[in-house]
């Protein structure tokens, strides 16, 4: 084989990283012999019956294989960027369209049903805004630092994305915060990944302490951010960290003064000694005293309003934009720790909003909306180091675990497989991911090492968010675990994302 240039190339059996196709290949067996231990109890016969869940499962895998060829051996690997757009465009169409023309299933309208095969658009929009990533940010002179640069990333993989939670589909789209880890590495400052952590953290802060201890919390990072960066750490220690402390305690002062100024008929009504004595002293709860309704909140923000300007003005004068950009992202997170009640309670739906509760401890419902992964913990649990064996898992057999041929599939890996097999698993998806980083690096082309980058990022949110939620360290929010879990469309996606990026690597192999 030779190039245009004459010069001798590589045969196509040499070009192909063949550990990635082992591994897949390994990967789809292993999902396909879980699936029918999570259904062989329920849905009796034969691993190949093609009335259940495995025999289907058996279909796509075939299927799924030729699609792999197909991207591997047929379709010119150069076409993919300069399809990217159409693609692109074209899968965003599907996902409006899914919307008012797809069926709901378990509160989702993410599936279009042709008889009795259903397709998921919001499963190929990772292929697609993968390949539209690549072929905008590999152009150039694109720089992710440039502000015009970065809002066409950023609304590429926004659109979708907001798309996506139109559907009811928060799994699919929480999987797109994953490219923050491509965009980190082209060039994105990690500050920004910063800031989202922070999000991340005041959220949770102001559910399950309060909002002044999320407040607190973000003014003492804020502070120590600005020190540390303008090399004034002392002043840190000296001047921020005492009046940190202080504010902390300042709940407990209010607290103790309002007691002590508190009448005698409104402490006995507020502590219920007796019905009909505190119904008699009302008057008097309506009495209490003013500082009882001061929020330390407020005490706390009035501090920061006052060092507000100060900073401020330093920052302008000494034309430190780190110290501007830290303060403008301490207003914003004020905005946002107000901004959680009408999130939680008004934006999420219920079941959601139930699901977070559990998993941060708000609320106790292992008979409920915990009942899954408290029945996949036991599951997981009771494996032990080897596990029960191939098909004598209990909670397996008798369908303890809702969902355990897709979403909780792991748990049947845990059950009868044990920690050894459980880490097996694991350890497959960890080279697969290695793998294509590995491959990513080495190319010589920005296209096929962003494209690789996106593939890695988008099977690690999957891997943990799955693996998380099975074992309760993630809110149940219907994700599959790829190339494992049970379902056509799962299969041929992530089959043909990571194809893709063989084929794409496989082309630059064939010279070097």
């Amino acid at each position: 084989m030779r190039d245009a240039g004459g010069h001798r190339g590589r045969s196509i059996a040499k070009t192909i990283d063949w550990s990635l196709v082992i591994c897949w290949l390994l990967l789809i067996l292993i999902g396909w012999a879980n699936i029918y231990a999570s259904v062989h109890a329920s849905e009796p016969g034969s691993i190949f019956d093609f009335a259940s869940r495995s025999g289907k499962q058996f279909v796509w895998m075939m299927t799924a294989m030729g699609i792999a060829g197909l991207i591997l051996f047929v379709i010119p690997p150069r076409i993919y960027e300069g399809a990217a757009l159409p693609i692109y465009l074209g899968v965003i169409v599907l996902l409006v369209a899914v919307i008012f023309l797809g069926i709901e299933v378990k509160g989702s309208r993410s599936w279009f049903a042709f008889g009795p095969v259903r397709f998921q658009p919001a499963e190929i929009s990772k292929i697609s805004t993968s390949l539209m990533l690549a072929a905008v940010m590999s152009q150039l002179g694109y720089r992710i630092g440039r502000m015009k640069d970065f809002i066409v990333t950023a609304l590429i993989i926004i659109v979708p994305m907001l798309i996506i939670v139109g559907q009811s589909e928060t799994g699919s789209a929480l999987v797109y915060v994953g490219f923050i880890f491509m965009l980190y590495r082209e060039g994105l400052s990690g500050w920004l990944i910063f800031i989202a952590g922070m999000a991340i953290l005041l959220f949770i802060l102001t559910l399950t302490a309060s909002p002044f201890v999320a407040a607190l919390v973000l003014a003492g990072i804020t502070s120590l951010c600005i020190c540390l960066y303008s090399g004034r750490f002392r002043w840190w220690l000296i001047i921020c960290v005492p009046l940190i402390v202080l504010m902390a305690f300042v709940p407990s002062i209010l607290e103790s003064i309002a007691a002590g100024m508190m009448p005698a008929s409104a402490e006995a009504a507020a502590e219920g000694v007796d019905a009909a004595e505190a119904a008699a002293s009302a008057e008097g709860v309506a009495e209490l005293p003013w500082i009882s309704k001061i929020k330390p909140l407020y005490i706390l923000l009035g501090f920061c309003g006052i060092a507000l300007p100060f900073v401020t003005f330093h920052a302008f004068r000494e034309r430190n934009m780190f110290t501007q950009l830290s303060l403008l992202s301490f207003i914003a997170g004020v905005a946002l720790i107000f901004s959680v009640d009408f999130l939680f309670n008004d934006v999420l739906q219920d079941h959601q909003r139930k699901r977070i509760e559990v998993l941060l401890g708000m609320k106790e419902d292992p008979a409920g909306v915990g009942y899954n992964v408290n029945q996949s913990m036991i599951a997981i649990g009771s494996g032990g180091l080897f596990g029960k064996g191939y098909l004598n898992g209990t909670q397996t057999t008798y369908g303890f675990v809702p969902e355990q041929s897709t979403d909780f599939i792991f748990c049947t890996v845990g059950e009868e497989w044990g920690f050894v097999g459980s880490a097996a698993v694991i350890l497959l998806y960890v080279f697969l991911i290695w793998r294509i980083i590995k491959n990513a690096e080495r190319s010589r082309e920005n296209f096929t090492r962003i494209y690789g980058y996106c593939v890695a990022c988008c099977i690690f949110m999957h891997l943990f968010i799955n693996i998380g939620m099975t074992i309760g360290i993630m809110p149940v929010i219907g994700i599959p675990l790829p190339f494992v879990s049970y379902g056509g469309s799962s299969l041929w996606a992530f089959t043909a994302l990571l194809f893709i990026f063989i084929a794409l690597n496989r082309n630059e192999r064939k010279y070097f």
